[in-house]
Formats: structure tokens, sequence, C-alpha cells
């Protein structure tokens, strides 16, 4: 199964040309502005990360998240290593994955030897299923589902020795959307992306929010010094840092507007999207992604919704000028 992600830049350079200081790459959900970096005492980078820093940034995560006092949380190199972990924490069966959304769900599960069925709702979820998994927000239309609907779900596994996902790698910006606090037993898995929101996404760090029996296997499959120590640093003054991570989402959501507003000026169709990116509708969805790459602007088009293009925030008020001034040269 092969999978086409946002973020491929080399690809698009080596088709198109110029610098990579010349693109202006929008095809990832990623924060485009990073949160400031705190200083780093040498001996993190000279040692390995010890119990102590692990359990402050464990201890970080769980008051930012507001993980209950019963539930266990694992920290991992990205939510992409426990993607690719859980599935073969248990018997293969049959897993519902709300669909469409991010494939490496899928392809985890696949390859663990599930049966995978997509679902468009929760209403079509088979009884059969052992497993569900729902991305919340979604990723690429930011359908939202409510979470004592998916408390519930987690519930209805739960009677039949199952277990739900909750994949919310982009609920930081709205955490309102979150379940994180209902989940403590092995019936429910949260995953927590540090770096999208955060704009560090080369960090790669994770965490999952589970119950104690996930996550020791969890914590037994990862290994030892799973996660840098500059990381654990990093998110650990990140995640306490209160007055100004709410300046931070502020400015998330002053650039998602800024978004919406070119999209309605050049006539071009948004239909869904998180707080980080937007997802649009264009007949010629495939061709416009060309043209774009043609003046160095790459956004994320899909095979299995070919009428559809996900871009993401700009860093500043130049590049939403370069492109919304593409998107007229290219219409005009």
């Amino acid at each position: 199964m092969t999978i086409e992600h946002g973020g491929a830049l080399d690809r698009a350079i080596a088709r198109f040309g110029a610098k990579r200081s010349d693109w202006l790459d929008l095809s990832t959900g990623i924060n485009p502005e990073a949160f400031p970096l705190p200083v780093i005492a040498p001996e993190v980078w000279n040692r390995l990360p010890d119990e102590a820093l692990l359990n402050q940034a464990l201890q970080a995560a769980r008051r930012y998240y507001g993980v209950a006092e019963g539930a266990s949380i694992v920290a991992a190199p990205g939510t992409q290593a426990l993607i690719q972990i859980v599935p073969e924490l248990a018997e293969p069966g049959e897993v519902a994955i709300l669909s469409p959304t991010y494939q490496e769900h899928h392809a985890a599960f696949a390859r663990a030897g599930w049966a995978v069925m997509p679902c468009a709702d929760i209403g079509s979820i088979p009884a059969t299923a052992q497993a569900v998994v729902v991305v919340n927000p979604n990723n690429p239309d930011g359908r939202i589902v409510a979470g004592d609907e998916l408390l519930g779900l987690a519930q209805r596994l739960q009677a039949r020795g199952g277990f739900l996902i909750i994949d919310e790698a982009f609920a930081d910006a709205s955490p309102e959307v979150s379940i994180a606090a209902g989940a403590g037993g092995d019936n429910l898995i949260v995953f927590k992306s540090f770096g999208k929101f955060f704009g560090l996404a080369g960090l790669r760090l994770g965490f999952a929010i589970s119950g104690g029996e996930i996550a020791r296997k969890l914590a037994e499959r990862l290994g030892p010094w799973a996660v840098s120590g500059p990381a654990l640093a990093i998110a650990t003054q990140a995640l306490r840092a209160s007055p100004e991570l709410e300046e931070f989402r502020g400015r998330v959501f002053a650039r998602r507007a800024r978004l919406s507003a070119i999209f309605k000026r050049v006539g071009v169709e948004e239909i869904g999207g998180t707080a980080l990116f937007a997802l649009v509708r264009q007949r010629q969805a495939h061709t416009l992604h060309e043209e774009l790459c043609r003046r160095h602007i790459l956004v994320r088009k899909f095979d299995y919704a070919r009428d559809w293009l996900r871009i993401g925030l700009a860093a500043d008020e130049p590049d939403f000028e370069r492109l919304e001034q593409a998107f007229k040269d290219i219409s005009g």
C-alpha cells in the first residue's frame, strides 16, 4: 500500500526545480510558527535521557492534556510509532476506521493481519468490529465526532473485549474537542501529537493515553530511551507555558482566518479542515496542484478524491499574499 503524504518537497523540487528556500510548502498540517525553544543544558545532549527527565515531560503532558489521575501516559518518538505498534498488541480481527482519513491507520492494521473496514460514520460501524479508529478532528476534512458519542462507543467495544483508538493529532488548537480526560481503561487509547500544533514536528514526539495494561505493552515495545532527551526537555517547557500558549494559539486562528479570507476572494470552495489546514474542492484540483507547483507552491492532493486539495497555513503576510496572487494568476 503506497501512501502519499504532505511534505514531499524534495520530489517537487526534483520535478519543478528551484531551491528549497524558493518554495512555499503548504502541504502539511504543521504550524508554520515553531514554539520558542528553551535553553537546553549541555548534559541533556551528552547523556541518555534519564527517568527524571522522562517523568517531568510526562507530568507536564498529563496536566496539559487533562489526563485523569488513574490513566497512564506513554511518550513515543512520534504518533506514527504508536500507530504502527498498537495493531500488534491484540489478536487480529475486524477493525472499523472512519474514512477517508489518515491512511497510515489502515496500513498498520492491514500489515498486522486485521480485516480493515472503512466506515463513513459511527452509525455504520458493524457490531463485529473488535477495534475502531477515529481521527478527531479528522484529517483531511475536519469532521468532529462528539465526545459523549465516542465515550459511548468505547463502552460498547469494551463489552465485547474491543478497543477504540482516538487520534487527536489536530486537537491541540481546539482542546475542547479532546476526550483525553475520559481515557483510563484499556478500551480507549488516545494519541496526541506534540509536533503539529507546536510547529516542532522534527522532534518526533507523541503520547498515548490509555489504561495501565496497554501502556505497559506500549512501553515494552518502544524500549528504553525511546524519546530523545532534547525532545523531552523542549516538550516539558512548552507544555508548561500557559500564558504564552494562549497567544500562540491565537496566532494559529488568525492565520486560519486569513487563509479562509483568501479562498472567498479568489472563488475557491472551502469544504472543511482544522485550525492548521483547509480542505478545498476544485473540479480540476490536480491541474491546480500542478500550476501551483510551477509557481513553487506545494499543497496536498489526493488520489482518492481528485477534486480535493489540502492547504496549510502560511507563516506571514508576504506568503499569504504570494498564495493569493498565485490563485489569481492561475484563474485569470
